[in-house]
C-alpha cells in the first residue's frame, strides 16, 4: 500500500494488511452470493414408458370392464301340484327355482320320493310342478327337467294326474272352470289313481264320465 495512504490513515502496516483481506473476502463472497442467486432453468421430467403427451391432448381414460350382467326382473305364476302342504297356483319373482316353489308350497310331504326332480332347475312362467306324482304303467316317464308331461307320447289318452288346465279345457264337454275342477281335486288328493275318480270331481256326471273315460288315465 502506498506510504502515503499509511501516513494520511495514522494506520499500521499489520492492520492496513488486515483490512485489506477483508476487502478481498468481501468482494469474493458478493460474487458467489450473485451467482448463487441467478435462477438455472430445470428440465420437465420424462414420463416412463414413453413419450410425453402432445399438448392438448385427453389423457387416456380406464379401459372399460365387462358390462354388468342383468338380474331377471317381474314375477313369474307356476301350478305347483302333488305331494307338497299347500298345493296352488303360486306368484314367483323370475329366476325362481323348483326348490324355491317346493318352499312357497310349504314344503313336500314326508316320505315323498324326489328322484328325477331337479330342484335347481330355473321355472318358467305358467309351468306345472307336479310332485311325487305316480307314473301309470306304461306312461311315458319323467323329462330331463323333473316334470312329468301332460299327455301321452303318440296322440294317446291324457295323464289326469299332470294334465295341465289348457290340456283338460281340449277335452269334449270340459271347459276351464271343470278344467279347474280337476285340477283342484288333484292337488288336494295328491294326483289320480285310477280313472274313476273322476266321478268324484265336482261338476263330471255319469253321462260326462263316460265320454271322458276312454281319452284319459290316471
Amino acid at each position: 500500500m502506498p506510504s502515503w495512504v499509511r501516513l494520511r490513515c495514522g494506520l499500521a502496516p499489520r492492520a492496513l494488511a488486515a483490512l485489506a483481506v477483508v476487502l478481498v473476502l468481501g468482494v469474493v463472497f458478493a460474487v458467489q452470493h450473485f451467482r448463487a442467486g441467478r435462477p438455472e432453468p430445470v428440465p420437465a421430467p420424462q414420463l416412463a414408458g414413453g413419450a410425453p403427451p402432445a399438448p392438448g391432448a385427453a389423457a387416456p381414460g380406464p379401459s372399460p370392464g365387462p358390462p354388468p350382467t342383468r338380474e331377471p326382473t317381474g314375477r313369474i305364476v307356476v301350478d305347483v301340484s302333488g305331494k307338497v302342504l299347500r298345493p296352488g297356483v303360486l306368484h314367483l319373482p323370475a329366476g325362481a327355482r323348483v326348490a324355491d316353489a317346493l318352499r312357497a308350497a310349504g314344503g313336500v310331504k314326508a316320505g315323498t320320493d324326489l328322484a328325477g326332480l331337479n330342484r335347481a332347475r330355473v321355472l318358467t312362467d305358467g309351468e306345472q310342478v307336479a310332485v311325487g306324482v305316480p307314473q301309470a304303467p306304461g306312461g311315458p316317464a319323467p323329462g330331463p327337467q323333473g316334470l312329468t308331461g301332460g299327455g301321452a307320447q303318440g296322440g294317446g289318452p291324457l295323464s289326469l294326474s299332470t294334465a295341465t288346465v289348457e290340456q283338460l279345457d281340449t277335452l269334449p264337454g270340459v271347459g276351464p272352470v271343470l278344467a279347474q275342477h280337476i285340477v283342484d281335486y288333484r292337488a288336494e288328493h295328491g294326483g289320480f289313481r285310477s280313472v274313476g275318480e273322476l266321478r268324484e270331481v265336482k261338476g263330471i256326471g255319469d253321462r260326462r264320465f263316460e265320454d271322458l273315460q276312454p281319452l284319459v288315465r290316471p
